[in-house]
């Protein structure tokens, strides 16, 4: 019980010092992403889970609760927490609106433990999806469709 009692009241005296960053209004252009196949590489390479190739995936992974992201021209991988007031924070139609689209966002910018957190207040331009290669990859990349005679 001692142990326990010591621990929690090094806790919370670490508390404070353990918060999140204060926010900080930034404004970031970038794309839409789909979080899920953009990191664990199951759909193939960046070029891959971009773009027209990857839209469809992207909305089905967002309209699943996949969070959404926003691929910076930074290179940045911005995680969108809200984008202008959806209550659904995970997807929503205001996310699915803007799968795969190149969007100049102004919002807060929150860091904690090397991650970026993005709240968008507004969609300041809305290009649409500008990276077409869906000619490259075709709508699914070949090499991410499951083979049944493995």
């Amino acid at each position: 019980m001692r142990l326990l009692t010591s621990a929690l009241a090094a806790f919370s005296f670490a508390g404070p010092a353990m918060a999140a960053s204060e926010g900080e209004r930034i404004q970031i252009t970038g794309e839409i992403i789909d979080t899920w196949c953009y990191f664990s590489g199951v759909m193939g390479g960046p070029d891959a889970v971009t773009g027209s190739a990857h839209h469809t995936c992207a909305l089905w992974c967002s309209a699943g609760g996949i969070p959404v992201g926003l691929l910076g021209e930074d290179g940045e991988v911005y995680m969108v927490l809200k984008i202008e007031g959806d209550d659904a924070n995970a997807s929503g139609d205001t996310q699915l609106n803007l799968a795969s689209h190149e969007i100049t966002a102004d919002g807060t910018l929150y860091k904690r433990d090397g991650l970026n957190y993005l709240v968008v207040e507004t969609v300041v331009t809305d290009a649409g999806i500008t990276k077409l290669n869906h000619e490259d990859y075709g709508v699914v990349p070949p090499f991410a469709i499951p083979n049944p005679n493995k």
